[in-house]
């Protein structure tokens, strides 16, 4: 089965960043060769994650960052940060489980993302950085 491979450059701030990347998808997949297929979306690194939410900044600035905080307390103890001497451990934990990829199916070449859905990249780590995103398209 034929695949094609684009890659994304992601400019993040870290702690909790929310950042909508469902443009650039779509245009992997507009430029793609394929009209019909899957796309596969995955962030490179163990400390941001992918998911489908609606991007507004109620959940993008407050909601997100408060259930995280409840799950994985930036502040709390964390063995890797015994083991590596740093202060990401909130980090890795968040991204382990959000998940670095997401399969959305287009058609036409069209995303069939609802329309209050949006794919979000979560940068959860404590510095700025420019992440990559590889976009795998299987298709015909």
């Amino acid at each position: 089965m034929p695949v094609e491979t684009h890659e994304l450059q992601v400019p993040t701030q870290g702690n909790n960043h929310v950042v909508d990347i469902t443009a650039n998808v779509a245009r992997c997949v507009e430029a793609g060769r394929f009209s019909a297929g899957i796309a596969t979306a995955f962030v490179i690194g163990s400390t941001a994650g992918l998911t489908t939410t609606e991007f507004e900044p109620g959940l993008a600035t407050y909601d997100l960052r408060a259930a995280f905080e409840t799950i994985a307390p930036q502040h709390g103890t964390y063995l890797h940060e015994q083991t590596w001497h740093d202060d990401n451990g909130h980090a890795h934990v968040r991204a382990s489980l959000m998940g670095p990829s997401l399969t959305i199916p287009f058609v036409d070449k069209r995303l069939t993302l609802g329309t209050w859905q949006q794919i979000v990249l979560i940068d959860f780590d404590t510095r700025p950085r420019t992440r990559r995103v590889v976009v795998q398209l299987i298709g015909e």
